[in-house]
């Protein structure tokens, strides 16, 4: 079930997180590249897709995807565009 704006916030806040709201057009890539934190993501609108050295992981509106620390990656934006909330969960 796909989740609005409003749903995915509150999951982040759920957590103890706070998300920041990022947009790309469609077709942009994201080079490969890694983060020192876990990502958590989720897509608010549109889709893009996450590859990973384990194979591409496609997200659509509703949609989380976790990101360990460390964890090589790359993305390609879906051919309407996306919109994203991520926030960084901190070690423990």
């Amino acid at each position: 079930m796909a989740r609005d704006e409003a749903a995915i916030r509150a999951a982040f806040q759920s957590e103890g997180l706070e998300p920041s709201l990022w947009s790309n057009v469609a077709g942009y890539r994201y080079d490969w590249h890694d983060h020192p934190y876990h990502k958590v993501l989720y897509c608010v609108k549109g889709s893009i897709t996450f590859h990973t050295d384990e194979g591409d992981t496609g997200l659509s509106t509703g949609d989380r995807l976790d990101l360990p620390s460390g964890t090589r990656h790359a993305a390609t934006v879906g051919p309407a565009g996306v919109t994203c909330l991520e926030a960084a969960r901190s070690s423990r």
